[in-house]
């Protein structure tokens, strides 16, 4: 009885659906086929002037430019005028005397020996 129900059910669901079969229409398809051609027509009225454009970016700087020349060497100055001589300077102080030597001692028996000069060449 539980397979029987079952079967029951699938017979009847292939039946219903073999019997809807869609009609197949036949269509008949016109084609124009072309004649002589008529006279051209007037001329269109003039279209109306188009939207202005954005403006562009801003474009980058430019390179630095180079170094200038050097400029020329200025003129030579005047010479000046010679200054005033100066006046004779004062006489300096006197200066002081100086000490007394010891007086003179007799050498006793000292001998000095000098040596004789070389000749020149």
């Amino acid at each position: 009885m539980k397979y029987s129900m079952l079967l029951t059910v699938l017979v009847l669901a292939g039946g219903l659906t073999a019997c809807d079969r869609p009609e197949v229409e036949s269509s008949t398809t016109v084609v124009a086929v072309p004649g002589p051609a008529g006279p051209a027509g007037e001329t269109g009225a003039t279209g109306e002037s188009g939207a202005k454009g954005y403006t562009g970016a801003t474009g980058s700087t430019g390179a630095t430019g180079g170094t200038g020349s050097t400029g020329a060497t200025g003129a030579t100055g005047d010479t000046g005028t010679t200054g005033a001589t100066g006046g004779a300077g004062e006489t300096g102080a006197t200066g002081d005397t100086g000490a007394t030597g010891e007086p003179g001692k007799t050498g006793g028996d000292t001998t000095i020996i000098v040596p004789a000069p070389t000749p020149a060449n």
